[in-house]
């Protein structure tokens, strides 16, 4: 993947929306033709409900987010009330960015990876595998 883009500001809710849907371009072969129907979205912190859910300290502790029903627990009988999705939340990528130097394109890939093998039910070994092999 290619560097960051050169950010003289942080990165806005749309920026992180471009960079996410050009991760979404450049998936490994493995989930590439999976992510058909599975909703991006980018908010800046997981909302109150999430964060009392996951039973998180701060709202920075969470980088993504997938919500649906996995395809391992879906079945012809399922009825859709939403769809899948996959929530970026911008402030705590950007902590992270920051304290970690990672590239930011890399950063969002990685978690949009890693959010997409929920959905398909991969531990995280196996999704660490998927990324290693591209």
């Amino acid at each position: 993947m290619t560097a960051d883009p050169s950010f003289t500001t942080a990165p806005t809710l749309a920026d992180i929306d471009a960079l996410a849907r050009r991760s979404c371009e450049d998936l490994p072969k493995a989930l590439a033709g999976y992510i058909a129907g599975v909703v991006i979205q980018v908010q800046d912190f997981p909302d109150e409900d999430v964060e009392r859910d996951m039973e998180l300290e701060s709202p920075f502790d969470l980088l993504g987010l997938y919500q649906g029903v996995a395809l391992t627990e879906k079945s012809v009988h399922h009825v859709v009330e939403q769809p899948d999705m996959i929530f970026l939340y911008r402030r705590p990528l950007l902590d992270y960015w920051c304290e970690s130097g990672e590239d930011l394109t890399d950063l969002i890939r990685h978690v949009i990876i890693h959010e997409i093998g929920h959905h398909f039910g991969f531990s995280d070994d196996d999704m660490d595998r998927i990324e290693d092999a591209e």
